[in-house]
Protein backbone atom coordinates (compact mmCIF):
# COMPACT_ATOMS: atom_id res chain seq x y z
CA UNK A 1 0.00 0.00 0.00
CA UNK A 2 1.56 3.05 -0.89
CA UNK A 3 2.59 5.53 1.69
CA UNK A 4 0.08 7.76 0.74
CA UNK A 5 -3.48 6.39 0.67
CA UNK A 6 -5.40 6.22 3.37
CA UNK A 7 -5.30 3.49 5.97
CA UNK A 8 -8.69 1.73 5.58
CA UNK A 9 -11.24 1.75 7.97
CA UNK A 10 -9.36 5.19 9.50
CA UNK A 11 -11.56 7.54 11.18
CA UNK A 12 -10.80 10.20 8.50
CA UNK A 13 -11.13 8.15 4.96
CA UNK A 14 -13.04 9.28 2.54
CA UNK A 15 -14.43 5.65 1.57
CA UNK A 16 -15.92 5.69 5.03
CA UNK A 17 -18.43 8.38 3.43
CA UNK A 18 -18.71 7.38 -0.15
CA UNK A 19 -19.50 3.85 1.31
CA UNK A 20 -21.91 4.97 3.32
CA UNK A 21 -23.65 7.17 0.66
CA UNK A 22 -23.64 4.78 -2.05
CA UNK A 23 -24.59 1.70 0.45
CA UNK A 24 -27.47 3.30 1.77
CA UNK A 25 -31.02 1.40 1.15
CA UNK A 26 -32.26 4.36 -0.76
CA UNK A 27 -29.39 4.86 -2.49
CA UNK A 28 -29.35 1.07 -3.76
CA UNK A 29 -32.68 1.22 -4.42
CA UNK A 30 -32.44 4.09 -6.45
CA UNK A 31 -29.82 2.68 -9.01
CA UNK A 32 -31.91 -0.33 -8.97
CA UNK A 33 -35.47 1.42 -10.28
CA UNK A 34 -32.85 3.33 -12.67
CA UNK A 35 -31.27 0.46 -14.20
CA UNK A 36 -33.87 0.24 -17.09
CA UNK A 37 -33.95 4.06 -17.86
CA UNK A 38 -34.07 7.29 -16.99
CA UNK A 39 -37.14 8.33 -14.44
CA UNK A 40 -38.78 11.32 -12.91
CA UNK A 41 -38.48 12.27 -9.51
CA UNK A 42 -42.29 11.18 -9.12
CA UNK A 43 -42.04 8.32 -11.30
CA UNK A 44 -38.73 6.98 -9.04
CA UNK A 45 -41.15 7.89 -5.48
CA UNK A 46 -44.12 5.83 -7.13
CA UNK A 47 -41.53 2.87 -7.43
CA UNK A 48 -39.69 3.06 -3.67
CA UNK A 49 -42.78 2.34 -1.51
CA UNK A 50 -42.26 4.30 1.24
CA UNK A 51 -39.32 6.79 0.58
CA UNK A 52 -40.54 10.06 1.56
CA UNK A 53 -40.24 12.82 -0.53
CA UNK A 54 -37.47 14.64 1.46
CA UNK A 55 -35.71 11.12 1.80
CA UNK A 56 -35.86 10.52 -1.90
CA UNK A 57 -34.24 14.31 -2.52
CA UNK A 58 -31.50 14.15 -0.37
CA UNK A 59 -30.45 10.65 -1.88
CA UNK A 60 -30.83 11.70 -5.24
CA UNK A 61 -28.52 14.90 -4.23
CA UNK A 62 -25.58 12.55 -3.05
CA UNK A 63 -26.05 10.26 -6.34
CA UNK A 64 -25.27 13.11 -8.12
CA UNK A 65 -22.90 14.87 -6.14
CA UNK A 66 -20.91 11.47 -6.17
CA UNK A 67 -21.38 11.04 -9.80
CA UNK A 68 -23.20 8.11 -9.81
CA UNK A 69 -26.39 9.37 -11.61
CA UNK A 70 -27.18 12.95 -13.94
CA UNK A 71 -29.91 15.15 -13.69
CA UNK A 72 -31.32 16.47 -16.67
CA UNK A 73 -34.06 19.50 -16.59
CA UNK A 74 -37.21 19.02 -19.24
CA UNK A 75 -38.12 21.99 -21.09
CA UNK A 76 -41.70 21.36 -20.61
CA UNK A 77 -44.65 23.34 -18.79
CA UNK A 78 -44.12 22.87 -15.76
CA UNK A 79 -40.40 22.05 -16.27
CA UNK A 80 -39.89 18.38 -14.75
CA UNK A 81 -36.32 16.56 -13.86
CA UNK A 82 -35.20 13.16 -15.18
CA UNK A 83 -32.83 11.36 -13.96
CA UNK A 84 -30.33 9.04 -15.21
CA UNK A 85 -27.76 6.33 -14.11
CA UNK A 86 -24.16 7.93 -14.83
CA UNK A 87 -20.73 5.98 -16.76
CA UNK A 88 -19.60 5.48 -13.28
CA UNK A 89 -22.94 4.60 -11.31
CA UNK A 90 -23.60 1.49 -13.91
CA UNK A 91 -20.05 0.44 -12.48
CA UNK A 92 -22.10 -0.48 -9.53
CA UNK A 93 -24.92 -2.12 -11.35
CA UNK A 94 -23.33 -5.62 -11.06
CA UNK A 95 -22.66 -5.19 -7.09
CA UNK A 96 -25.64 -3.95 -6.60
CA UNK A 97 -27.21 -7.22 -8.86
CA UNK A 98 -25.18 -9.02 -7.21
CA UNK A 99 -26.33 -8.41 -3.54
CA UNK A 100 -29.59 -8.29 -4.38
CA UNK A 101 -29.70 -11.70 -5.96
CA UNK A 102 -27.28 -12.80 -2.49
CA UNK A 103 -30.70 -11.14 -0.15
CA UNK A 104 -33.22 -12.74 -2.33
CA UNK A 105 -31.60 -16.41 -2.29
CA UNK A 106 -31.01 -16.48 1.72
CA UNK A 107 -33.78 -14.30 3.23
CA UNK A 108 -35.42 -17.33 3.94
CA UNK A 109 -32.02 -18.55 6.04
CA UNK A 110 -31.16 -14.74 7.48
CA UNK A 111 -34.88 -14.59 8.73
CA UNK A 112 -34.76 -17.82 10.83
CA UNK A 113 -31.42 -16.91 12.12
CA UNK A 114 -33.13 -13.54 13.61
CA UNK A 115 -36.16 -15.91 15.06
CA UNK A 116 -33.68 -17.95 16.77
CA UNK A 117 -31.31 -14.95 17.92
CA UNK A 118 -34.63 -13.09 18.95
CA UNK A 119 -35.69 -16.42 21.15
CA UNK A 120 -32.45 -17.12 22.57
CA UNK A 121 -32.44 -13.29 23.88
CA UNK A 122 -35.77 -13.18 24.95
CA UNK A 123 -35.40 -16.31 26.75
CA UNK A 124 -32.45 -14.70 28.45
CA UNK A 125 -33.81 -11.57 29.43
CA UNK A 126 -36.96 -13.45 30.67
CA UNK A 127 -34.34 -15.80 32.93
CA UNK A 128 -32.75 -12.32 34.07
CA UNK A 129 -35.32 -11.07 35.30
CA UNK A 130 -37.14 -13.94 36.91
CA UNK A 131 -33.31 -13.78 39.05
CA UNK A 132 -34.10 -10.48 39.75
CA UNK A 133 -31.20 -9.25 37.84
CA UNK A 134 -32.91 -6.46 36.28
CA UNK A 135 -33.88 -4.64 39.62
CA UNK A 136 -37.42 -6.03 39.66
CA UNK A 137 -39.18 -9.25 39.79
CA UNK A 138 -38.45 -11.90 42.32
CA UNK A 139 -35.83 -10.41 45.18
CA UNK A 140 -33.00 -12.55 46.26
CA UNK A 141 -33.00 -14.18 49.85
Amino acid sequence: MPKSAPQRFAVDCPSRILFDQIADKWSMMILTVLDTGPLRFNEIKRRLEGVSQKALTDCLRRLERNGLLTRHVLPTSPVSVEYEISTLGRKLQRPFKALYAWTVEYLDEVETARQAYDQLHTNESNAKRERGQFGFGKSRP
